[in-house]
């Protein structure tokens, strides 16, 4: 039987049929019996099959910014799971690298770029970003698309302000990006300027990922958590808020996912002020404010600890069962709280993805 696509012919009354893709409908207000599922960094290294690729392909950037290889990736984990959502391989960072910064991805100690740690540092900073430069981004989305079954959904994404604006001041990862909040707390204006420029490029980039053929966005602010209350508000909340409403203005049908992690008591505020269609939520995440304050407002997805996902055995089936008791009820997408490790077993990953579809909620 050949597959069905959105082209597909009128139906016997005269309609063409459309197929539903479950992910979507969570975040457009309907629940799932089965919650839809999928995992951050489910394109990764704990296939063999990505492993193989990613020895072709150079460095990491190069992986990113080959369309053909980007798309594979894309699709590895699709063809071997069946999640309900593909997300297209890519990094947070492409955005500083639009810009004109220096990017590069060190072996075993992550991304390198020039700091910039001052306010004169920052004067340099380019507000336009050369989107040429994310065209192998567009045409990975596009090959996805046009590959994926229909009922699967496709993310774009990209980094939140304060996320990427920690790599670009401290030049790398750190324990608790202590050089960017140094940097916010002495210097808020500098700061500010550079997440203005975040801001609107972010916008930009999005649009152009629905238009390649997105179906939904995610946005990661990963290091959200490690700001105080004020802080949070103004560079976690605030420039999210624009971020949504820039993409809403131009498409207002957008379905938008936050995820601030670490967010914790400041989530319902979060969802509130951003206006987002669903956030995502960590493994620490405290089970009754989510469901009554969150889920009550916005779709859920996670939130199993990555770690029982390594443990497996009876561990993780009550970890699964834990998740789904505690969220499987309302809107809720089955996911990790963050992103999956390395030396994962695949069998684990079955293991909680038959668990998950077992689920009669």
């Amino acid at each position: 039987m050949p597959q069905l696509t959105n082209n597909s012919p009128a139906n016997s009354l005269g309609k063409s049929f459309v197929p539903t893709k479950p992910f979507v409908d969570v975040l457009s207000g309907q629940r799932q019996p089965v919650p839809p599922v999928w995992m951050m960094r489910q394109a990764g290294r704990y296939l063999p099959e990505y492993r193989e690729l990613r020895a072709k392909a150079g460095s990491f950037l190069d992986l990113c910014f080959n369309p053909e290889y980007a798309a594979e990736v894309t699709l590895q984990p699709i063809r071997r799971f069946q999640f309900d959502a593909a997300i297209i391989f890519s990094d947070i960072l492409v955005i500083p690298h639009a810009l004109g910064r220096s990017v590069r991805f060190e072996v075993g100690e992550g991304p390198r770029l020039d700091p910039l740690d001052t306010p004169e540092k920052i004067k340099t900073l380019a507000r336009q970003a050369d989107f040429t430069k994310l065209e192998p981004v567009y045409e990975a989305l596009r090959r996805v698309r046009r590959e994926l079954d229909p009922t699967i959904a496709l993310i774009g994404f990209c980094g939140a302000p304060w996320t990427v604006a920690t790599y670009m001041v401290a030049g790398q990862g750190t324990p608790d990006q202590a050089p960017a909040r140094m940097l916010a707390y002495r210097e808020p204006e500098a700061f500010a300027a550079m997440i203005d420029v975040l801001v609107e490029n972010s916008i930009t980039y999005l649009l152009s990922q629905l238009a390649a053929g997105a179906d939904v966005l995610q946005i990661f602010d990963t290091w959200a958590g490690v700001l105080p209350p004020s802080e949070f508000k103004r560079w976690s909340i605030e420039p999210m808020k624009r971020i949504v409403e820039g993409v809403r203005k131009a498409r207002p049908d957008a379905k938008i996912i936050g995820f601030p992690r670490g967010a914790g008591a400041l989530l319902p505020s979060y969802v509130e002020q951003t206006r987002v269609d669903a956030v995502s939520i960590d493994w620490a995440a405290e089970p009754s404010l989510i469901r009554e304050h969150v889920q009550n407002r916005v779709a859920v997805q996670g939130n199993l600890d990555p770690l029982v996902l390594i443990a497996g055995g009876a561990a993780l089936d009550r970890a699964v069962d834990d998740v789904l008791a505690n969220f499987g009820k309302g809107r809720f997408i089955f996911n990790l709280g963050h992103g999956i490790q390395p030396e994962t077993p695949i069998a684990h990953v079955e293991q909680m993805l038959k668990r998950v579809r077992a689920y009669k909620g």
